[in-house]
């Protein structure tokens, strides 16, 4: 893959990557930048959970879940001396839907963490991910929280 940035003034750039989508990046203002765009490290988050919620939807449409709503959220502290890297996450997926099984989210989940998603693969060994899951029923405009929990990979080795 190859991409590009394009440094426009202060502390902002233009990035393209191969779709030709361009991305605006700033700094906030007390870097020199104007807040005028996403920070690098959270393309770098977002990268990371929009690959694994690309995954984890794919494999629950294809276990014909009905899902009528679906997130995911990541909080990333990040080291206090520089170059202040990602020191942990906690990533939770919350899927709303209608009848949705616990365990086709489990295994949406474990595809994502151990086989499909290149960006899960490269930052685990990185930093530690800790992977949770909320599991809602919709009934009639409200959601009720079902099902919680973290996945486990039960491929580690003590």
């Amino acid at each position: 893959m190859k991409a590009v940035v394009n440094w426009q003034d202060g502390m902002k750039f233009i990035g393209t990557g191969p779709s030709g989508f361009p991305l605006q990046m700033d700094a906030e203002s007390s870097l020199g930048g104007s807040d005028s765009g996403v920070r690098p490290m959270e393309m770098i988050a977002l990268g990371l959970i929009g690959c694994q919620a690309m995954d984890v939807i794919s494999v629950l449409q294809k276990k014909r879940q009905q899902v009528t709503g679906f997130e995911v959220r990541f909080d990333g502290p990040r080291s206090h001396d520089f170059p202040k890297v990602f020191t942990r996450a906690e990533i939770t997926f919350v899927v709303t839907g209608n009848q949705i099984d616990e365990a086709a989210v489990i295994r949406a989940i474990e595809l994502t963490a151990t086989k499909y998603c290149p960006a899960s693969a490269m930052l685990d060994q990185v930093f530690p991910m800790e992977l949770k899951y909320e599991i809602y029923e919709e009934e009639g405009g409200e959601k009720r929280l079902i099902y919680q929990g973290v996945w486990q990979n039960t491929m580690l080795v003590d």
